[in-house]
């Protein structure tokens, strides 16, 4: 079974998966929402009957000491969403810190043009965040 990960922002939601042997990651696409959950969860259900998924990770943004953000707050109502509605899922998280950052800095290394950047950011960021889980 797969790993999907999702780097839930406010506008854009990044989501990555693994291989069917969970050895590799890969960026799977950017789900624009404007803040509207019922569209990222129309794609995971296209998500779902495509691949055979046994877990999903989502980001949890924390404050550099560990402390939540308001952003991890509503982090956690997406989290519930998704329990509810994927209840034969694992539904788990992890930290996100800086992983937009690392982000960033790999599109910059690769120069990623300023207009692309934000097309992609998001998936990125959700490959980093499921290398992190898979490391755990």
């Amino acid at each position: 079974m797969r790993i999907l990960s999702i780097d839930y922002g406010d506008a854009r939601a990044g989501i990555a998966i693994t291989d069917e042997l969970n050895i590799t990651v890969q960026g799977l696409l950017t789900i624009h929402h404007n803040k509207n959950d019922k569209i990222i969860l129309a794609k995971l259900d296209e998500i779902l009957d495509k691949y055979n998924i046994g877990t999903i990770v989502v980001g949890m943004p924390l404050n550099m000491d560990g402390s939540k953000t308001e952003r991890a707050k509503i982090t956690e109502k997406f989290i519930h969403k998704l329990k509810c509605k994927y209840n034969k899922i694992k539904i788990d998280s992890i930290d996100e810190r800086l992983t937009t950052v690392q982000a960033h800095k790999i599109m910059r290394e690769l120069n990623v043009k300023n207009k692309d950047k934000r097309k992609i950011v998001d998936t990125i960021s959700a490959e980093y965040i499921l290398e992190a889980y898979l490391k755990r």
